[in-house]
């Protein structure tokens, strides 16, 4: 159906905004909330019902709703002043206010061609007029059970699913649902239609329900080459389909985030600086800030402050740069209190450049613990995770936060899930150290130095990584092995001992204790 009003056009069955004849890129979420309001516009439609309809019961924030509503209006030329679109109704919700035409989109056999060539068209175009950014198109998963179910089932849901929770993330160009599935039913597969979206990337994969299991192929390749950079089969006992295929999406869409970033950073660190553009200065930042070392940390900062200055808007080289600052503080590398001011303020800026981009409220959450606002760093990074689920590092940093004056059981669970989304994640070591200081503050201390090791032992772990597992090993009464990361720390910092560490972490007072402890028992109080 195409809906039509002012002189914008929703195409609902390209999933596809047009407006001034020009496509705009738009996220699925946002373009479903206009297409409800469109189809709804002879009532008020309830804040209520857009969260069931829209969120299918997940439990979202207000703050979120209003966040969609401003990106709704903002796609169609209006504001909240304007309201030429979308009206709020003081205290009962909202109406679409425009006038709205309504028509059928069947096109004939005869002009496939010419659909095809539209689509292709329209979207390089909205991806050449968009901030640079790596784009990539899921086709959807090819139905392999002895038995095919109908359209609309099993395979359909899991690239819609996936779709969908990689535009949350707002770190791709991600092509919408409804160009993907049309161009699926003219029979074009995964390569071919990478070349003609002209495509960075291409996800696609295949279905099997055969028996008691459910096994799910997935393959992320790059369009242009072919090249597979990643793949992998899950297989599942059939239980609880809803939570089988949430768990499955949100497992595929961290991985793909994540191979990609990889790809697009060692792509980036091969160009000479000074040709780089805004994508690949923000991940040649990344390239260096992963190395957790007060160089690379340094050259990361510099990338970061290039890719802001090359791009105003783009909100996650503003949440990469307050990393750096928060490292400063955190490790020591600057003057404390200055480098957890810039901290705020660069996170700050990312949420003013995109509030509903989850790395901007895990930046100010980070930046909000470094001031001592533990609630409110709680709340950050709860929204960042309400705005993409499949975000590891929020609930990495939710797990860090908890693990050391809040919810130690809470900390475990969100450390475990960090883990799952992403289990070979550049901060995984941070991961593992969360649990580790979790289990200590409950007293479990042999399991909590079986964590810390691990933690110790990825390579770009820190100083105060190492320092945890030494803590942690005297704690548990592992005094030979203690005294050997307490060695292996002195070796890169001489005069390290219990106050670096504390002064580092934020610990309630039990587990500061805890850790003072086992620090005496290595001299190291």
């Amino acid at each position: 159906m195409l809906l039509t009003f002012r002189d914008c056009e929703l195409d609902s069955h390209l999933f596809i905004l047009r407006c001034g004849g020009v496509v705009r890129p738009i996220e699925p979420l946002v373009f479903n909330l206009l297409a409800y309001l469109a189809q709804h516009r002879d009532r008020i439609v309830t804040r209520q019902e857009l969260l069931d309809t829209l969120w299918a019961g997940k439990v979202v924030s207000e703050s979120t709703l209003s966040s969609c509503i401003k990106a709704a209006r903002h796609a169609v030329g209006d504001s909240g002043e304007a309201q030429n679109c979308i009206a709020t109704i003081r205290q009962r919700g909202y109406r679409f206010v425009a006038a709205v035409h309504e028509r059928d989109h069947t096109p004939a056999p005869a002009d496939t061609a010419l659909l095809v060539a539209s689509t292709n068209s329209d979207l390089i175009e909205a991806i050449n007029d968009a901030p640079r950014r790596a784009s990539i198109a899921v086709m959807p998963f090819a139905d392999l059970s002895p038995v095919a179910e109908v359209r609309g089932g099993t395979a359909s849901a899991l690239a819609y699913d996936v779709i969908s929770r990689l535009a949350q993330l707002r770190s791709l160009f991600v092509i919408a649902q409804g160009s993907m599935f049309a161009l699926n039913e003219k029979n074009i597969g995964a390569q071919e239609a990478g070349h003609l979206l002209k495509v960075d990337y291409v996800v696609s994969g295949s279905v099997r329900h055969h028996g008691t299991h459910l096994t799910v192929t997935t393959i992320l390749a790059e369009a242009r080459t072919g090249r597979v950079v990643w793949t992998e089969v899950f297989n599942n006992p059939w239980d609880d389909t809803f939570l089988l295929l949430d768990d499955i999406g949100s497992k595929i869409v961290a991985t793909v985030a994540s191979e990609v970033e990889k790809s697009e950073c060692n792509r980036a660190i091969l160009r000479p600086p000074n040709s780089l553009d805004a994508w690949q200065a923000h991940h040649r930042g990344l390239w260096h800030m992963y190395r957790f070392n007060k160089d690379d940390n340094a050259q990361a900062q510099h990338f970061f402050e290039l890719a802001v200055r090359l791009d105003p808007t783009f909100a996650r080289a503003y949440a990469g740069l307050s990393f750096t600052h928060f490292q400063n503080a955190f490790q020591g590398w600057a003057a404390r209190e200055t480098a957890i001011d810039r901290s705020f303020e660069t996170a700050s800026q990312s949420l003013l450049a995109d509030e509903r981009n989850p790395a901007s409220h895990w930046a100010m959450g980070r930046a909000l613990w470094l001031r001592g606002q533990h609630a409110q760093s709680v709340f950050e990074l709860e929204q960042a995770i309400d705005l993409s689920p499949s975000f590891a590092l929020g609930h990495y940093t939710l797990a860090f936060v908890h693990s050391q004056a809040g919810d130690p059981h809470a900390a475990i669970a969100a450390s475990d899930h960090s883990r799952l989304l992403s289990p070979f994640d550049p901060l995984l070591f941070g991961m593992l150290g969360a649990r580790a200081i979790a289990l200590v503050r409950l007293g479990q201390f042999d399991e909590a130095a079986t964590w810390a090791v691990k933690a110790a032992a990825r390579p770009n772990a820190h100083l105060h990584i190492l320092g945890l597992a030494a803590f942690s090993l005297a704690l548990s009464g592992s005094m030979v092995e203690a005294r050997t990361h307490a060695d292996a720390l002195h070796r890169l910092r001489p005069k390290y001992n219990i106050s670096d560490f504390l002064e580092a972490f934020r610990l309630d007072p039990q587990g500061a204790a805890c850790f003072r402890q086992g620090a005496q028992q290595l001299g190291m109080a």
